[in-house]
């Protein structure tokens, strides 16, 4: 065994901590629950997303706005914010034949800021 696989097995003498694993696994997310907050980890696994979310975190934009700013072309864009507002992570307003994007609430922004500070902590 190498040395990383080593550091994550209990030795065969242990018989575990001190803490209540039961309660622990009572306390424990939904399979539902971790699912969406897996769905929504992917979404901001790519590239092109963190992109969009970045842009809105700044402020409202319309579709063509993040064609402009993110230099793609607007069916692609449009295609990401669909999956980011099936996600509840962006939402849309329209006015008149323009709709505009924005982020869906001030969580997603919280998650989004974090992760930013948490890459810079590093």
């Amino acid at each position: 065994m190498n040395k990383e696989a080593l550091e994550t097995v209990c030795e065969e003498s242990c018989s575990g901590t001190h803490s209540d694993v039961l309660k622990v696994k009572k306390r424990l997310v939904s399979d539902t629950t971790a699912n969406n907050v897996a769905d929504l980890f992917k979404a901001l696994g790519d590239p092109t997303r963190v992109r969009i979310i970045h842009a809105l975190q700044q402020c409202e934009l319309c579709v063509h706005d993040l064609t402009v700013v993110l230099d793609m072309g607007q069916s692609a864009v449009s295609h990401q914010l669909r999956l980011l507002r099936n996600l509840r992570i962006v939402k849309r307003r329209k006015e008149g034949k323009t709709v505009y994007y924005s982020l869906d609430d001030e969580h997603v922004e919280q998650v989004f800021l974090l992760t930013l500070q948490h890459l810079e902590h590093h």
